[in-house]
């Protein structure tokens, strides 16, 4: 409905007098705003202001007291005098014009009234008859011309609880030639068109129905639901409810069938929507299936098995990330050789208290062990000072020059480093942890200012970090390092061998990927003579 601001507008409840409560669509608790009253079956404008714009439904109940039918129908505000034509009337060259006053709850509410016509907001002026207004509100026009054409507004002012309002509703005239006096648009149904709703069984559904009805409401225009040809008020679990939609300048018709519960006798079963008018019939047809259960249960499998499998994957990166990592490395050297950093020489600078005499566990897992391992197994090449360096050189600079040709620095700790020789004396000592603190302090500033080269630091058992310099103690917080540990002297061959398997992975990881020579791996291969620390 097309209403102007400031006048009286009155809304109907098509589905009876008793029973019928009403609402606004959006609203909080879809209560009524302010300055809009129901009185029954009618719904009073008093009056129409710019916030009453929106939809209003009104429900019948039934006499269990459940929602029976609902209808909705939208208020359209606008700030001119004369609101928009509810309808269109079309009418042949020189014929008699009545254009009726459609506002009969308007004229029940009082019977002291008056009753005026514009035409296109001013007072109606022709040639010829004048127009004449009946007791009942309506215009008419005699022989009507051309110049008769446009829109007509019926004003009603009435007095309601003391106060005067006015009610206004337009009709648009339209001449043509001939001796045609009325105009029906065709019907038709936008939906459904043999269409197919999937519906899960038990559950609640609405269907809905959709036809485009002319250029204005019909109040003669009928709309309603059959199933399997019986009417749906057989059926308790059935609610219909229509509503006129403006769409610019055409009116559709809406139909919405609510099913509170879908019964496995609705599948499959024709639902006819019906639209009727004076001059035509449309009906649109849909039926009901039950959902593909077992596509739903592929689907719902697939998903849990790729989640699961996703939580597998990533549960063993995270517990086998180092082996993943060698894995790769793997892989990716034997098709593309690895090429060190420039001016890189060597893979690891190994730093460890070197005794003046004897042996001591630090420099025996230095030159012996780690060497094995890293060195004959696979191919990193270190340096460690004490085995590669040369006599007569100057200790200092041969230690910064060494330590920045190294992709990393393995810093070896003890838990008590001990000499077994006679000949390890105080002087000595100290100028073998000097030269260590030196190795240490370049590798550890380069380090934590370029983090070049990285830093691996290793404990021979549990290091109590007390003893360690400052700069140590704060890479192993950061970082933390790699613990290895020794046997006890009863250990079988084979705890030997897996006591520090994992120490060794995580070396191997930290370190930067070997450069193995393909040749050589292609040689072994030829002999059969690799093992598998070589394909590794």
């Amino acid at each position: 409905y097309h209403v102007s601001v400031g006048h009286l507008f009155v809304l109907k409840c098509r589905l009876g007098h008793a029973n019928v409560s009403w609402s606004r669509e959006g609203t909080q608790n879809q209560g009524l705003p302010a300055g809009v009253e129901a009185r029954g079956n009618l719904l009073l404008f008093q009056p129409v202001h710019v916030s009453h714009n929106g939809s209003y439904t009104c429900e019948k109940r039934n006499s269990l007291g459940d929602f029976k039918l609902k209808m909705t129908s939208s208020v359209l505000v606008s700030r001119e005098t004369c609101p928009e034509p509810l309808e269109t009337k079309l009418i042949s060259l020189g014929g008699r014009v009545g254009l009726p006053c459609k506002m009969k709850e308007i004229f029940r509410l009082n019977n002291s009234r008056s009753v005026r016509w514009v035409k296109d907001c001013h007072p109606v002026e022709r040639e010829g008859k004048a127009a004449s207004v009946t007791e009942t509100g309506s215009v008419f026009l005699a022989e009507a011309s051309e110049e008769d054409a446009g829109k007509y507004t019926c004003l009603v002012d009435v007095m309601l609880d003391g106060k005067s309002y006015t009610a206004a509703r337009s009709i648009q005239l339209l001449i043509k030639n001939g001796t045609q006096d009325a105009v029906f648009t065709k019907l038709q149904v936008l939906y459904p068109q043999k269409d197919v709703v999937i519906v899960e069984p038990g559950t609640r559904a609405e269907l809905t129905c959709l036809a485009h009805v002319g250029v204005s409401e019909d109040s003669e225009l009928s709309m309603y639901w059959t199933f399997n040809a019986d009417h749906i008020d057989d059926y308790m679990e059935f609610n219909a409810s229509w509503r006129f939609v403006q769409n610019r300048r055409q009116v559709n018709s809406e139909s919405t069938l609510s099913i509170s519960k879908v019964r496995r006798e609705f599948l499959n079963v024709p639902f006819r929507c019906h639209v009727v008018s004076p001059a035509d019939r449309k009906i649109g047809l849909l039926y009901l299936q039950e959902a593909d259960r077992s596509v739903l249960l592929i689907t719902v499998t697939l998903c849990l098995s790729a989640s699961l499998i996703s939580l597998a994957l990533a549960a063993a990166f995270l517990f086998c990330k180092p082996d993943f990592v060698l894995a790769y490395r793997n892989l990716s050297g034997i098709f593309t050789k690895p090429e060190a950093p420039d001016g890189k020489l060597y893979d690891a600078y190994v730093s460890y208290l070197h005794p003046s005499s004897g042996s001591s566990e630090a420099a025996a897992f230095a030159l012996q062990i780690l060497p094995e391992k890293l060195e004959t197994r696979h191919g990193y090449s270190l340096y460690i000072r004490g085995r590669d360096d040369s006599a007569g050189e100057a200790v200092h600079d041969v230690i910064a020059t060494k330590v920045r040709q190294c992709q990393r620095v393995i810093v070896i700790m003890s838990a008590k480093e001990e000499g077994t020789g006679d000949g390890n004396t105080e002087a000595e000592l100290l100028r073998d942890q000097s030269q260590l603190l030196y190795e240490q302090s370049i590798s550890l500033y380069d380090t934590l200012r370029l983090n070049d080269p990285k830093v691996i630091l290793v404990e021979i058992g549990a290091v109590d970090d007390s003893g360690l310099p400052e700069s140590l103690r704060y890479l192993k917080r950061k970082q933390g390092s790699l613990i290895w540990r020794k046997s006890s002297p009863g250990a079988s061959s084979l705890s030997k061998r897996y006591r520090n398997r994992n120490f060794w992975r995580d070396l191997r990881c930290y370190m930067p990927s070997a450069r193995v020579r393909f040749s050589d791996l292609t040689s072994c291969l030829l002999r059969g003579t690799c093992c598998s620390s070589d394909l590794r």
